[in-house]
This record gives structure tokens, sequence and C-alpha cells, in this order.
């Protein structure tokens, strides 16, 4: 069993991932307040969309958990859970009197996701983290955008994604610990600050940094590593991107745009090098795709095995065959809305292959099955439930 006590969005999109894949999840919110995904972005006929797919898979029940009263209801689901995740500033559950020593004596195998943006300790700690400012920390910002124009930020929450990514290799790092042959038994704390996966992301750079004192640059879509890689728009008005990140597609491009005679050029052999000549390339690419429609130049590009993909908004992904063929964007029948459509798991698994079983419930449409579950009476339940602890 998963537990998510988490919000906005890095730790429940973790569990939505595992839940995707069989985990059973059970979704602990505020009675009153919820998770802030039921009511952020776009919603229809009063009922928020996004938390039809972040919801999904989930159980989901009411605990205050900041009351004797919830907090005890969280420690019985807790002895017989296997993972929790939580975002709580440092320090909440600890105040709670749900710290992961307090937790770890009620159950000594749980797994505790601890998903914060700064981390659990350091001077930045207790702060205030969201996905925007590990953006903006990490140094994605910097490197994004036009050459003359601002640091540029992604328009949906990137750093969140990674980090919810990076949040299930950890839970599965620690459970295999746990369950392997001769492992520990024993669960552990995960400390994922959402400030840290995206510089993994960065590759070279600390490196370049720290060796070459060199900080990379705003480009664009160009690359400082290789060329021609950009954004051109087609004769009927379309875009495409391509790259070249290995030399033998850069001479196919190139001889498919009819300018052979670069590839005989000393700097064509290495991609930076190339990328030093990103203005003489871009104009030979740029001019060829600007004659021809998306059709042809897709077509040109597949029959010359050189990489090009048109830029898709959300409709094309609706609309294109290969994500047809993969059922990515999938249809879920909803009790709210009907049949609605929306990502599908992330990969396919030949045993395993994951499913979408239901999408986002009620807030505490679960209370009575998992609470219980658990021993708690209806007479409890609905004492409780006057007293606003769920």
């Amino acid at each position: 069993m998963v537990v998510d006590a988490a919000t906005l969005f890095a730790g429940p999109l973790a569990a939505t991932i595992l839940g995707d894949y069989g985990a059973d999840v059970v979704k602990v919110e505020h009675p009153d307040r919820g998770d802030p995904s039921r009511t952020h972005g776009a919603s229809k006929d009063g009922i928020g969309l996004w938390w039809k797919m972040l919801g999904r898979n989930k159980r989901t029940v009411t605990a205050n958990m900041g009351r004797p009263e919830g907090a005890e209801l969280l420690k019985r689901l807790i002895a017989r859970a296997d993972v929790l995740i939580e975002n709580f500033r440092p320090g909440t559950l600890e105040r709670w009197g749900l710290s992961p020593e307090t937790l770890h004596e009620i159950n000594p195998r749980l797994v505790i996701a601890r998903v914060t943006g700064f981390g659990q300790f350091g001077p930045y700690a207790k702060r205030p983290g969201f996905g925007t400012l590990a953006e903006s920390m990490s140094g994605f910002a910097a490197v994004t955008g036009e050459p003359d124009g601002p640091p540029t930020l992604p328009p949906f929450g990137l750093a969140d994604g990674i980090s919810a990514l990076t949040c299930v290799n950890a839970v599965m790092m620690a459970l295999h610990h746990r369950d392997r042959p001769g492992g520990s038994g024993r669960g552990q704390v995960i400390d994922l600050a959402i400030i840290e996966p995206l510089v993994t992301l960065l590759g070279p750079q600390p490196i370049v940094w720290d060796q070459l004192g060199r900080l990379q640059p705003r480009t664009g879509n160009r690359s400082v590593n290789n060329a021609p890689r950009n954004t051109y728009q087609t004769k009927d008005g379309r875009w495409v991107a391509i790259s070249t990140s290995a030399n033998s597609i850069a001479e196919r491009v190139m001889r498919l745009v009819g300018h052979p005679e670069v590839i005989d050029e000393p700097w064509f052999s290495s991609g930076a090098l190339r990328a030093e000549h990103a203005d003489q390339l871009d104009e030979y690419v740029g001019g060829w795709i600007a004659r021809h429609d998306l059709s042809e130049v897709v077509a040109e590009f597949e029959k010359a095995e050189a990489a090009v993909a048109p830029i898709y908004d959300i409709r094309d992904v609706f609309e294109d065959a290969q994500y047809r063929a993969l059922d990515t964007i999938t249809t879920v029948d909803d009790d709210d809305l009907g049949p609605l459509r929306m990502q599908n798991v992330l990969f396919r698994l030949s045993e395993t292959p994951g499913s979408i079983r239901w999408t986002g419930r009620a807030r505490g449409a679960d209370n009575e099955d998992v609470w219980g579950g658990l021993g708690v009476s209806a007479d409890e339940l609905a004492a409780l439930r006057d007293k606003g602890v769920v």
C-alpha cells in the first residue's frame, strides 16, 4: 500500500505512477481543503480536470493530520502501508507526532518519501518551494530562451514532473533494498529536494564550469553541441525540428538540402565546430524546408533516414498515427464527466502492463471503506466527521 499525503505536484504524481502499475494507493486529504489540484487549472461544470488525471487509481480518504485524532488515523494506516509520500515543510510531521522515527516504530518496513523544495536540511529547508523555483535555481532557466531575451521558464510543471519520476525510482530502490534476498527488511527515509533532479539533467555543464570556467549561453532552439539543430518553418506555415547529434545524420541532412560540399569542410566532423557555423547551416536547411510543405519535408527526411519531427500542439498529439498506435492518449470512463481522454500509463510492461482503473474520485469517497477496514466503526467515523477530523 502507498499512502499519498502530498500535494501539488511531484509527490502526488509519483503516487499516480505507482498506482498505474498496480499499487494500492490511498490518498489522504484535508477534510475541508483537499488536494489543491482539485481546483487548479481548468474545470468543467465546476469539476477540476487536472485532478481527474492526478487522482486516478487512488482511493480517497480525509483526515486532518494536524489534529491528534487525525494523526492516530494515519498511524493506523501506516501500520499496514509499504510507502508514505509526503511533502510538508520540514518539521511539520514531527510537530504532529508523526516523525519518521515514530512511524518506523509502528512499521519498521515503511519507506518514507519526503519531497520538498529544498530538502530536509540546509539554510533554505524551511522555505516554501515550488517547481518554478527549481527551474529557476537549477540552471535550467538560465540556458533557456533566445540569446538576446530573458531566461525562460517552462509553461508546465517540468521540475515537478521530473521529481515525480525521480521519486518513483527512489521508492522502488528502497523497496528493492528492503525485500531482496539478503536485504535489510527495513524501510528507509528518502529526502528528495525538487531543486536537485534538474541539475543532473544539465549534463556536462557543472563539469565544464568546474574545469574550464565556461558557462553555457542561451542559444534559443540551437545547441552548443551540434548543428544544424533548430526549428524551421515549412512552405505551408507549419514548423519542424531537426537534430544532428550524430555526424552521419548531419551528412544526410546536408545532402538532402543540396549542400553536400560542406561535408568536406574540416569543421564539419565535430558537432561543437558545426555549432560555430550554425548561421550558415541554418540558412541552407531553413531555405530548403521553406520551399516544401510539411508532408514533403517529413517524407524526404524519412527517405534520407534523417531525424525530423513536426512541432505539435496537443491537438496534433491526439490525431498522430504513432500516438494512436501506442494509445498514448486513452479514453477512460469518469463518473462525473463520462468518457474523457487523458495520458495513458508511461510505458508498457509485457507481464504487468499497467492500467487506469478509475479517474480521480470525490474527496473522502473511500472513508468508510478504508477507515472502516482499519476498525473505525460507523459511529466513530460519524463523530470524527462532526469534529472536522475527517
